[in-house]
């Protein structure tokens, strides 16, 4: 049955119901012709009222991809997104490029206005191989997917864009009714809540001891003093068994409340969903313009506005926390300026204060010289030092030895492209995996010749309580 849009608040208008018919007719025709699969696309205007993230997690069906990125700071900017007509995976040191020459491919191809908004949303192991256990199934080392529905707050406004795959042996009126079917299933209702006092016993174990995160710090310490290295980034894994699944919707909802300033995003992936309040943006790239934000160093807040204060003017005279944020500093700049026709940072670090705790922070913008995309730009970024080490060659085969995990998408970027390759990725930080009733959350700390084993382990736990209170 047909879904008109006066029996639906989301079915197609009928003006943008003729256009797409259209385009649709078009993929098919450009799928005959290469024997291969097309793409058609169309966005249009809906309710500025409508909440993109609570919409996904109210419509999707279950096992199928879906994804939300929010920063509600800045200006309530959203992305939401249910299925998939087309993944673009890839592993391996040239996961970014390949990935980002395919999306290119693709968006050429598809049936389009750059104004329908069709785009490419996921994101990237750490490791060039990360994820390969069974842990991270679904979760590729490079993972990007086209959408079949597309929600997008921004400007005041919400645009909807309905995307399907074309195939040679496809009709017109069989994807235009797989679209009117999509769009049906689409309802508005708020985000569930999250119980507050949920019954059975909740269980929070380290994956490792927490001797051995101090053991693995303290030999990092004794390689940077002995001129091996200058920085390396060790993190933890701490699981959260609860009695019964994990919700996902009602995380996000406690997430995006406590953590407005942050990058709230969730990525479903069968059974799993991975799910972040990050406060570190890699990569935006709009135009010939680039921007990051290189940051490192770290303390904790207070409820007391003097304390925090004071707690924040000791992070900025920390000679230990500020060569660890320049370390950072430095290598970003380094790796935009070949690329790039000036680049720019701020003079000295800035505070950075979410919900927990706060940060030494470098806003740096950039002018590119070509037109590198998103993704690429991402590739050419990750991993910062903030998440990796200085020099990376020799850190990067010594975090999974100390460590003794596979981090997979946890320090990761994870984001979206469009079909102009302007994007936006994050790194997955404040970051915990969702299966069934277990939750794998991640926090790590980068160490310096100061360092202080225990110091860093108690800077981990700083950093858990993001999540951790509300998965307990």
């Amino acid at each position: 049955m047909t879904v008109r849009a006066q029996e639906h608040p989301f079915a197609l208008p009928s003006a943008e119901r003729e256009v797409l018919a259209r385009r649709l007719a078009e993929a098919i025709r450009r799928a005959r012709r290469s024997g291969g699969t097309a793409v058609a696309a169309l966005g249009w205007r809906i309710d500025a009222a409508v909440d993109p993230t609570a919409v996904v997690v109210a419509s999707r069906r279950a096992g199928e991809p879906w994804f939300c990125l929010e920063q509600p700071d800045r200006g309530s900017v959203a992305r939401a997104s249910l299925g998939c007509v087309a993944e673009l995976e890839s592993s391996g040191p040239e996961r970014f490029r390949a990935v980002a020459t395919r999306w290119r491919e693709l968006a050429g191809a598809a049936v389009c206005e750059p104004d329908d908004g069709l785009a490419a949303l996921g994101g990237f192991a750490f490791a060039p191989e990360g994820g390969a256990g069974p842990t991270w199934a679904g979760f590729a080392p490079a993972s990007l997917q086209v959408p079949e529905v597309l929600l997008v707050r921004r400007n005041g406004e919400v645009r909807l864009t309905a995307a399907a795959l074309a195939a040679p042996d496809d009709t017109t009126e069989d994807l235009l009714a797989r679209v009117d079917r999509r769009l049906g299933e689409l309802r508005q209702a708020p985000l569930p809540l999250l119980d507050p006092a949920p019954t059975g016993r909740v269980r929070v174990s380290s994956a490792m001891p927490p001797e051995h995160y101090e053991s693995a710090v303290a030999r990092a310490v004794e390689r940077i003093r002995a001129g091996v290295m200058d920085k390396i980034v060790l993190a933890r894994e701490v699981h959260v068994h609860a009695s019964h699944d994990h919700d996902p919707g009602a995380l996000l909802g406690v997430l995006r409340d406590a953590f407005p300033s942050c990058f709230v995003f969730c990525a479903g992936r069968g059974d799993s969903t991975f799910l972040a309040a990050s406060p570190e943006l890699l990569v935006r790239r709009d135009g010939m313009r680039a921007g990051t934000l290189a940051l490192a160093g770290s303390t904790r807040r207070s409820a007391d506005p003097s304390v925090d204060d004071h707690l924040g003017e000791q992070l900025l005279r920390s000679a230990k926390d500020r060569e660890e944020q320049a370390i950072v500093s430095r290598r970003i700049e380094r790796t935009l300026r070949p690329h790039s026709v000036w680049v720019t940072a701020a003079p000295e670090p800035v505070l950075v204060r979410v919900a927990n705790i706060q940060h030494l922070a470098t806003p740096i913008r950039a002018q590119l010289a070509s037109p590198i995309g998103a993704v690429e730009l991402a590739g050419m970024l990750h991993p910062t030092p903030a998440v990796g080490g200085e020099p990376l060659e020799v850190a990067a085969p010594m975090i999974p030895a100390l460590e003794g995990l596979d981090r997979g998408w946890y320090a990761g970027p994870v984001g979206w492209t469009d079909t102009s390759e302007d994007g936006e990725f994050c790194v997955a930080l404040r970051c915990a995996l969702l299966t069934g009733p277990v939750a794998r959350c991640y926090a790590g700390v980068g160490v310096v010749r100061d360092s202080d084993p225990p110091g860093e382990l108690a800077e981990t736990e700083i950093k858990l309580q993001a999540l951790l209170p509300v998965l307990s």
